[in-house]
């Protein structure tokens, strides 16, 4: 018993590391899901618009600005741009 009261401690007590937005992500199908998605991957999202039928976020982490361009339909990102 202590020994699952351990990992369990464990499991939620240590930290999750950022992930990064990548190519490859898979965010969401609506401008909240794709919000939601990005926060719990430690990123501030300062602007979501629709722009040529996709899903536009402006973002920021780690004082590094971005721009996201997701599909609707899909929910993969199809344009990233990362700005030092």
């Amino acid at each position: 018993m202590r020994k699952l009261a351990l990992i369990t401690l464990l499991a939620f007590g240590t930290p999750v590391l950022a992930e990064d937005v990548t190519m490859d992500s898979l965010l969401g199908t609506t401008m909240e899901e794709v919000q939601a998605s990005l926060t719990a991957m430690g990123y501030e999202v300062r602007k979501t618009e629709m722009e040529d039928g996709k899903i536009e976020v402006y973002f920021v982490r780690d004082g590094k600005m971005g721009e996201v361009y997701v599909s609707p339909q899909t929910g993969a990102v199809t344009k990233l741009e990362i700005k030092s």
